[in-house]
This record gives structure tokens, C-alpha cells and sequence, in this order.
């Protein structure tokens, strides 16, 4: 902003001339103060946050604050006013900003004229009325506010018109009008509905697909030709082609078909690949040298089918799997899925060789188009081995050929926006599975599960996700219930900061991990965009969480607790995550910290 730039004109022969332009720039200035002239019922502080344009920070060479872009702080000043109008202040003003140059940055001052506060007093619906005003008055929010919000009033009028649209009238109008009282500072608030003509959809056209076939995404839109129009039907139509994972960019748009009374749906589609295969090495603090490969197509022939092959060979682990899922069987909304593994795995304790299946069917329960009822069969013969004379009598039970034939039972409800980098919705599950009696085997047990997560979208394009997981399982008599198949936490996907399973009861006699039979998880996690433009992700995180034996009770005296911070990042070769969790208040036989990471994970 001090830069100086001085011309200078040369003659040349043949009738011509050089120009010369010598430019000082100066130093770099930033925003260092934000005033405001004016504001008396809101703080600076206030204001500040509802701007983009802030001042520079300790990190502004990452988060790019104290930078002046002129059209954001216009824009700033309108959502300042808009602030103050929505708070009741509907008279209220700023004026242009007035930037100073100084030595050592920039000082933009706004002067503010707030005026007085004006609350609510009736509020009317007239003009077309699909249910009585009385009915239709409980959608609308401006007669419980204490002071009158344009925001709310702008709320009122989409949810109005969502109402008639729901009920096929697409072109219904809402128009608010505002009744101000200067003496007694009150506003009465009138919505006008025009409800127009109903409209049915004439066609749907799709276009943008080259891989993928026209039913599978006419199977997720929730409207259909020669239906009337929902608005409510449009917009779950567009999350469920997003949670496809299939697109980069999903457009619906509405147009006037051959009549006043029919539409037509234009669905566009920009597709991404969803094929992959990928051969990489890494590190974990559980395997430490890590090789993996995966072989990936999520859409297979077009047909929104997904079949994946992955394996990784570690110094403790050796793993291959299989999988393939048919999200609509036989055209219909059941989906099937067949996995197929064969790992081998060194615990600190002993050595399982295993190989096994399963297979899941998911049917929706008529509740919402967010639950689906879950039924699965499960078949896992296990050696367990390199048992150490002195072991644990629990372990050394293990020993040799250990087979698991078991049902699975479960409610999922999924509502997130999207599998990876979630940022609205929830998930929750509740499972049961039975092992053993009358399926064979020689393992027996019943496990009961349940999770839920919640997401929040938060300013700045930022979340927050809060999640609880709870396990209980039970030995049935004259059965076995092996250490592997209790609950061990630790690590990246339960409570970070923590060694790989590390969290676990142990054997008083012999201090090895036996797992336990009850266990607790809590999950805290603050989101925000690093690098937006690439999808990297930075993560602050809180976990805690415990594994107890059957006799002890769950107990937040006792609960392991870590914080830290990671990376997130979609990368080509699948979602990547690298944390760090600092464990807190560790013990004596626990690391004070660790590194993790995986790569992959989604199919």
C-alpha cells in the first residue's frame, strides 16, 4: 500500500519512444486494527467474528489474515447490517469503510448507525390456505422471536413455500410484508401465499452419465415422471446421488414442460473415476514397516455395484480380503454383501491365523430413507499359536482351532452428507450377535453393540463431531470365548495417542492382555479445511475410553484419555489420515504419545 511507481518517456529515433516504468513497492502491510464508530449494543469483538476480513494473526501466513480484499469487506459491511437487522435494529446502517495507512499496517474504520430495536407483535398468513392458519402458523418461527429477524422472516417464507411444495404447487409464491409501528417500536408480519397451479413432472432427463446407467441414478431420485412435484423429494433425490460417491458435481434444475401444469427435471451428472488400484509402504506404530496394495472399482460395469480387493503384509500382520456388494438385488431396495478374508496377525501375546466369510443383507424398515434392518451370517476358523509357556491361562486356552459360526441382527441409521470429510448429519447403529448353541462351533457368545455419531456444520466451513460407541459381550456355557473376540482398544480408529490394542484388562497372575467384556469409546473431533482447494483437512481431537472384565463395572474414575491433532486429505490412492495423540495422566507401562496413520479404508 506504500508502493510508489514512477514513469519515464525516452526518445527514440524513427519517430518512437520507450516508457519506463520504475516501481518501489515497499513493505507489506496488513490489516493490524478493526474500529468501529457507533456500536453501542455490540461489542468489537462481536463484529469482528461476523467479518471475513480479520486481523493479522500469529498464523497468518497459513490462514491468510490481515490481507485486505476490498470486495470483502463491502461484503462485510452488508453482513454487519445484516446482522443488526436481524437482532431488531432494522433501521441500522454502516457507512464506508475509511482504510489508514500507516507505518507498521492498515486500520479500517467503520462508522455504524444502529438506530432502535423493534420486537414482534402479530403475525398473519393469508391469501391461499392449504390448512387452516392456526395449522400453518406452527411452521413459521418470526412470532417466537423476541425482536423481529429478516433472517428468520426469509426462513419463514422457504418453509412456507417448501409446504406447498411438498403438496405438488411448485410455482406457490410467499410474499412477507412488514408492518412497522415507529411510536411502540413493533412490526406486525403478514405472509401472502399464492398457491398457483399444481405441477406434475412431465419427464426427467439425465445427462452427464457415460459409466454409469440411467437406473441406477433414477433408482436414488425420490420423484418420479407423472408424479406431482416435492420439494422435500428434490432435495433427498440430490443427497442421495451425492452419497453415491460416484459424481464430482450433481445439478438438478426445473424447467416449464408442454403445459402451465407439468415440469420438466434435468438431472446432470459429473462423474469421476471409481476404479483404483494402488501399491504402496508406509509405517504403523502396531506393524511399523508396512506394504499394501487394493484393487478397487465402485461402480462396477455402471451398474453401482463395488468390488474391492485388498491386502497388506506387515512385520505383524499379514491380510487379504475380498469383497462385493450389490446395493439393490434383484432391482429392488435390499442390498447384499459378501466378504471374504484371510489375515494373519501377531498380538503381543500369541499369533492368529485366520480365514473366514460373511454375509450381510441390509432392507430398508418403512421408518425413514435413513434405516435400514441388517441380517448376516458369519463363519471364522482361527489357529492360535507362539503362546508362551508362562502365558495366561485365559490364552493358553486358545490354543489350536478355534471356529465361529454366528448370526448378526442390527438397526443402522445413516443420515451423513457424505462417507468421508462428514459435516452434517448422524450415524447410529444398535447390533446383536449370537454365537455358537445350535449354529456349531466351538466358540459361544452373545455380543451387544451400539453406536452413534453426530455431525454439526459450523462457520467458516468448519464441523464438529461428537461420537459414542458402547460394547457388551457374554461367554455362554460350556463354550469358549476367546481373548480375540472381547474388546482391546487403542489406536487410530478408537482412542488415539494410545499402542494398538494396548487398552485391555490384563491377568493379575501374569499382566498379559485378556481383553475385557465391557467397553466405552468417546470421540470428540473439531474439522476445519487446511488447504481448501485440495481437500486437505486439519483435525483437533479429544478421546476417552475404557475396556472392563465382566466383573467390573463401567466406571469414568478409571476412563484413558488422549487430545491431539492430524491431517486429513482424499488422496488419489484413497482417504489418508495422519494424527498424533498425546495419551494423557499415562501409566507407568504406557507411551506418552504416538503416531498413526492409514491410507484407504472406503469401498
Amino acid at each position: 500500500y506504500n508502493v510508489e511507481i514512477k514513469d519515464s518517456v525516452k526518445d527514440l529515433p524513427n519517430n518512437e519512444v520507450s516508457l519506463l516504468y520504475e516501481i518501489d513497492e515497499g513493505p507489506k502491510l496488513y490489516v493490524t486494527k478493526i474500529l468501529f464508530d457507533g456500536n453501542t449494543q455490540f461489542s468489537e469483538r462481536k463484529l469482528k467474528g461476523i467479518m471475513e476480513t480479520s486481523e493479522k494473526g500469529l498464523l497468518s501466513w497459513i490462514t491468510g489474515s490481515g490481507l485486505l480484499d476490498k470486495k470483502k469487506l463491502e461484503f462485510d459491511c452488508h453482513k454487519i447490517a445484516a446482522f443488526y437487522h436481524n437482532q431488531g435494529y432494522i433501521r441500522a446502517k454502516t457507512g464506508e469503510p475509511q482504510i489508514t495507512v500507516g507505518e507498521k499496517g492498515l486500520t479500517i474504520t467503520t462508522e455504524i448507525v444502529e438506530g432502535d430495536r423493534y420486537a414482534v407483535e402479530q403475525v398473519r398468513i393469508t391469501g391461499d390456505l392449504l390448512e387452516p392458519e392456526e395449522q400453518l402458523l406452527k411452521k413459521v418461527k418470526i412470532g417466537k422471536e423476541k425482536h423481529f429477524s429478516r433472517e428468520v422472516v426469509r426462513k419463514d417464507t422457504l418453509a412456507l413455500r417448501d409446504v406447498y411444495a411438498d403438496e405438488g404447487y411448485a410455482y406457490a409464491e410467499v410474499m412477507p410484508q412488514v408492518q412497522e409501528d415507529d411510536q411502540r417500536k413493533v412490526v406486525d408480519v403478514t405472509y401472502n401465499v399464492s398457491q398457483n397451479k399444481k405441477v406434475r413432472f412431465e419427464r426427467i432427463n439425465i445427462t452427464g452419465n457415460t459409466v454409469t446407467r440411467d437406473k441406477v441414478i433414477r433408482r436414488e431420485l425420490k420423484v418420479a415422471e407423472g408424479e406431482y412435484f416435492s420439494g422435500d423429494g428434490m432435495k433427498k433425490s440430490t443427497q442421495n446421488l451425492h452419497r453415491l460417491g460416484f459424481f464430482e458435481d450433481v445439478e438438478i434444475n426445473t424447467k416449464k414442460g408442454g403445459q402451465e401444469d407439468l415440469m420438466v427435471l434435468d438431472v446432470g451428472v459429473k462423474e469421476r473415476p471409481t476404479g483404483s488400484f494402488t501399491m504402496g509402504a508406509g509405517y504403523s506404530s502396531f506393524d511399523n514397516a508396512i506394504a499394501m496394495f487394493s484393487v478397487a472399482q465402485n461402480n462396477l460395469f455402471g451398474r453401482g455395484q463395488k468390488l474391492s480387493a485388498s491386502g497388506s503384509i506387515g512385520s505383524r500382520t499379514t491380510e487379504v480380503d475380498l469383497r462385493f456388494v450389490e446395493p439393490w438385488l434383484f432391482d429392488r431396495e435390499l442390498s447384499a454383501e459378501i466378504d471374504l478374508y484371510n489375515f494373519e496377525r501377531e498380538y503381543y501375546e500369541y499369533t492368529k491365523d485366520a480365514i473366514g466369510g460373511a454375509l450381510r443383507f441390509g432392507f430398508p424398515l418403512g421408518l425413514d430413507d435413513y434405516t435400514k434392518g441388517i441380517v448376516g451370517y458369519g463363519y471364522e476358523t482361527a489357529d492360535v499359536s507362539d503362546v508362551a509357556p508362562s502365558a495366561s491361562i485365559v490364552i493358553r486356552d486358545m490354543v489350536g482351532t478355534n471356529v465361529t459360526s454366528s448370526v448378526l441382527f442390527g438397526i443402522r441409521r445413516n443420515s451423513k452428507d457424505r462417507p468421508w470429510n462428514t459435516r452434517e448429519g448422524s450415524y447410529n447403529s444398535i447390533s446383536y450377535e449370537y454365537a455358537g448353541g445350535p449354529l456349531g462351533g466351538d466358540v459361544g457368545f452373545d455380543r451387544y453393540q451400539a453406536t452413534s455419531a453426530w455431525y454439526f456444520p459450523l462457520p467458516r466451513n468448519t464441523s464438529f463431531m461428537a461420537q459414542g460407541r458402547w460394547g457388551y459381550i457374554v461367554q455362554r456355557e460350556d463354550e469358549k470365548l476367546p481373548v480375540y473376540q472381547k474388546f482391546r482398544i487403542g489406536g487410530i480408529n478408537t482412542i488415539r495417542g494410545f499402542d494398538d490394542y494396548s487398552i485391555s484388562p490384563k491377568d493379575p497372575l501374569t499382566g498379559d492382555r485378556i481383553g475385557g467384556e465391557k467397553m466405552l469409546i468417546g470421540n470428540f473431533e473439531y474439522r476445519f479445511p487446511l488447504l481448501k482447494e485440495q481437500g486437505v483437512t486439519g483435525v483437533l481431537f479429544f478421546d476417552v475410553g475404557n475396556v472392563w472384565s465382566k466383573d467390573d463395572s463401567y466406571s469414568l474414575s478409571d476412563i484413558k484419555k488422549s487430545v491431539g491433532t492430524g491431517v486429513r486429505w482424499y488422496s488419489p490412492i484413497g482417504p489418508l489420515r495422519i494424527e498424533y495423540g498425546w495419551v494423557i495422566g499415562p501409566e507407568e507401562d504406557e507411551s506418552s504419545g504416538n503416531w498413526a496413520f492409514t491410507v484407504g479404508g472406503l469401498f
